[in-house]
């Protein structure tokens, strides 16, 4: 009784743990370049911040995922991760020049990239161990992201976007709190071997998912990066935008709780390829789109898109990575994902946009995500042949 007791109780501060992060996330993504922008920053300015931080991520992510797995101490690294964020954005507060404001960034960065993908290597340590699906856990994340993304709207279209930093360092401040209370899921695990992880990697059918995963997220991340400053091009408030991230996250809980129930019973590579062939259609929908109206409908579609991507994905790489390299597999997976493709979309997204327009990006971004959908399509094709 004791242990299921202590169980649920660290299942509650795994879920609240993904609720705050995706509380700071939906200030990262939707609310961080309307601030920037209000201060006076240009597009390619403000494309040139979102940049470095996949740039820095690559090797942060890396360092971070090893370190956790050779120590078995990812929830010391946790709130390690979360002090440095918090004294990042302390020192942000009072400034204003676009050179220091960017290095203040980058430190920010540095710290803040890695927490993703040692959030939900924990996560998906606990829920083996607990016996419950990833998805149960980090549906949590979704809902955090959708009520914050209302009540920060709200906030800042009352109080201006001054206020975007203190909201930051709140939410933040609650994560650190609960990175104290998390165990360690990785005591049991067995010894970590560089070697072995370096095989791992180096496995052909490891190298193609992890560059097609890349080559989605590239179209997932010009969305990401670029939508909040399209609506407000075309004339939405602050609020308008929460609900276009209200709309994104709400569509993604009835997901997360179908994939959690019955997403074992689907092969991953098919998923895939029908995931990245809905972001090409989103995309070449949002490439058209001239209201505000439209593109907060069509954030609707990150249930079959964005959900079922991400958590099939990391299906895939649970059957790719054991679980003794696991925040190393997910660190990998965090640099393909955020790092690598986060500097693709942000420096060329920001270049089109300035040269081309928003609708130029977003059907850049749909070409990406097609190439995707036709190489997991292919390497499914190829498998069953081989079989």
């Amino acid at each position: 009784m004791k242990q299921s007791q202590l169980l649920q109780g660290q299942l509650t501060i795994l879920r609240m743990m993904q609720f705050t992060n995706y509380a700071t996330m939906v200030l990262l993504i939707t609310y961080f370049p309307l601030y920037f922008e209000s201060i006076g920053f240009t597009k390619l300015q403000i494309g040139a911040i979102y940049s470095v931080g996949p740039f820095l991520s690559i090797a942060s992510n890396l360092a971070v995922g090893i370190l956790s797995d050779r120590t078995k101490s990812l929830r010391r690294i946790l709130s390690l991760l979360y002090c440095v964020q918090i004294l990042a954005l302390a020192l942000l507060l009072p400034q204003k020049e676009f050179a220091i404001m960017a290095g203040i960034m980058a430190l920010f960065y540095l710290f803040q990239t890695p927490v993703n993908s040692m959030l939900d290597s924990v996560s998906l340590l606990a829920a083996d161990q607990m016996k419950i699906s990833f998805p149960a856990i980090r549906m949590f994340g979704s809902l955090g992201y959708a009520v914050c993304a209302v009540i920060f709207g709200y906030l800042l279209k009352v109080y201006g976007s001054n206020l975007t930093i203190t909201l930051a360092l709140c939410a933040i401040g609650m994560s650190l709190i609960f990175s104290f209370l998390i165990k360690d899921f990785q005591a049991t695990l067995k010894k970590f071997e560089f070697g072995g992880l370096w095989i791992l990697l180096r496995k052909s059918e490891t190298v193609i998912f992890f560059a097609l995963i890349m080559v989605v997220s590239v179209g997932h991340r010009m969305n990401e990066g670029f939508l909040s400053i399209a609506m407000r091009e075309i004339g939405a408030d602050d609020s308008t935008i929460g609900y276009a991230s209200l709309a994104s996250a709400i569509s993604e809980i009835p997901m997360f709780f179908l994939l959690a129930k019955y997403g074992h019973r689907f092969r991953e590579l098919p998923l895939l390829a029908i995931a990245s062939f809905m972001y090409v259609i989103r995309l070449g929908l949002l490439s058209l789109a001239t209201e505000p109206w439209m593109m907060v409908a069509l954030q609707t579609m990150h249930a079959i898109t964005f959900a079922i991507f991400y958590i099939t994905a990391l299906r895939s790489l649970q059957a790719l990575i054991p679980d003794e390299y696991r925040s190393s597999g997910q660190a990998v997976f965090a640099v393909v994902w955020s790092g690598i493709a986060g500097l693709i979309a942000g420096t060329l997204g920001g270049w089109l946009y300035d040269a081309l327009g928003l609708a130029t990006v977003f059907r850049f971004g749909a070409i990406f995500a097609l190439v995707g959908a036709c190489g997991f399509l292919f390497v499914h094709l190829r498998r069953d042949q081989a079989a």
